[in-house]
């Protein structure tokens, strides 16, 4: 009679859950994989295809595809609707699903901390559908404009707001604003440069909080030099169809605001109640389990651990280590062996600037900025990109932007059909205030 394999049900295709899996691969157990997309995001560049960098396909790595070389995983395209922890089974929009162990790796939202209007007038950049979304808003903005005859609208339809000052906030500020000198004044020579701004809101006191503070202050430096308009110490107050108020009654006009700042831990809601943390993450063992219940484990953004007395960040390498300290876990749990306590072994983090421009921060004690630090964060980033065909993609448009400040108009194409951008003549509520 032959035993019934146990089972390893995986929520969550993105850094740490696909870790996760493949570390699981010589592993004698079934393994299930659910997501609701049947992809795999590579979200450190989404800020590329939000600025037409990269087309949205380059980071985009089928999960069938990832799965092939390993015999005892499959995969589940669906939602994931609750947990039944007590009884081991979850509830989809397609089937119910029995697990022996659960692994929860369903990553973040946006979170638009309380600030009225953000939810529907912002847009969250979380997601490929959100940048695209972004991507398309611009180069519609940009069409708007040049037939646009009223000089507010005009240069309402030209001013980008980008709310956050952290590394997406500040690696998308610079992307954009090469996007615009590089490609679309020429393509749209109608609009003066001067007209274009890109604004970048931030509450603290510098850029790049994560990062040394001569680092912030350099990152500051680099942005302004090329035209971005650095707002430091201001918090949104408000968010409207076309325009955004900041806490010291400072009125904005713009009809692109983009949300980089805040975001929550996204996992279905099990049915008992969980101690939760900062950031509705979920308070787990030092061996990434969930309290009361050994079988299920928590990594990358839905985990709050902390190292050396301060809790992780919530990035991709974070999330790399977290899902191969799982699968060695429930390798061991297989064998009747206790897991053992996760160990974060910070190599460091790095934020592009601009072209030439980097800044990076290795081992948690080594500074490094400009040139180097860029090449070192394309370097990282290329050699973890999944898929030797994306890969590929990607070199080749980083190649063509470098050596001719050129992107191909394909990748900036409209895609789907999207609404007018909001004009603030239309907004009553921003109208009333306004006056």
């Amino acid at each position: 009679m032959l035993l019934k394999r146990p089972k390893i049900v995986v929520i969550g295709a993105g850094f740490a859950g696909l870790r996760t899996v493949k570390k699981l691969a010589l592993v004698n157990a079934e393994i299930l994989v659910i997501d609701r997309n049947n992809y795999h995001t590579f979200i450190p560049l989404l800020y590329q295809v939000a600025s037409g960098f990269i087309p949205p396909k380059a980071i985009a790595y089928p999960l069938e595809k990832a799965l092939r070389s390993i015999p005892n995983a499959r995969f589940l395209q669906a939602e994931v609707q609750t947990i039944d922890l007590a009884a081991k089974v979850i509830t989809t929009n397609i089937t119910n699903v029995s697990y022996d162990y659960l692994v929860l790796a369903t990553g973040s939202q946006a979170k638009f901390l309380g600030v009225e209007g953000a939810s529907e007038y912002a847009l969250p950049m979380k997601t490929l559908d959100d940048a695209i979304k972004i991507r398309d808003r611009i180069i519609n903005n940009f069409e708007q404009a040049t037939i646009c005859q009223d000089f507010d609208c005009r240069r309402q339809l030209l001013t980008i707001a980008i709310i956050g000052g952290g590394a997406t906030g500040v690696e998308l500020a610079g992307a954009l604003i090469e996007l615009a000198k590089g490609t679309l004044f020429k393509n749209y020579p109608t609009i003066k440069p001067q007209e274009f701004r890109i604004i970048l809101i931030h509450s603290g006191a510098r850029l790049l909080a994560d990062f040394p503070h001569n680092l912030g202050e350099y990152t500051s430096k680099q942005l302004r030099r090329r035209g971005v308009k650095v707002h430091l110490q201001s918090r949104v107050y408000e968010v409207f169809p076309g325009a955004i108020e900041l806490d010291d009654g400072t009125i904005l006009e713009t009809a692109t605001t983009i949300w980089t700042t805040g975001v929550e831990a996204n996992y279905p809601q099990p049915e008992v109640e969980l101690p939760i943390a900062n950031k509705e993450k979920i308070c787990v063992t030092n061996t990434l389990q969930l309290p009361n219940y050994p079988e299920v484990y928590a990594v990358g953004d839905v985990a709050f651990i902390r190292h050396r007395g301060e809790p992780l960040l919530g990035i991709a390498p974070e999330a790399l280590q977290q899902g191969t300290a799982v699968a060695k876990n429930l390798q061991r749990q297989l064998q009747g062996l206790p897991p053992q306590p996760f160990n974060y072994f910070n190599k460091g983090t790095a934020a592009i600037i601009a072209r030439n421009s980097g800044v990076a921060y290795l081992l948690g004690r080594i500074p490094l900025k400009g040139f180097f630090a860029w090449l070192l964060w394309l370097g990282i980033h290329l050699y973890y990109l999944p898929g030797v065909a994306n890969r590929g993609v990607v070199l080749g448009s980083w190649l063509r932007d470098y050596l001719t400040r050129k992107r191909d108009i394909r990748q900036l194409g409209k895609c789907r059909q999207i609404p007018q951008s909001p004009n603030v003549k239309l907004s009553r509520s921003f109208t009333a205030r306004k006056e």
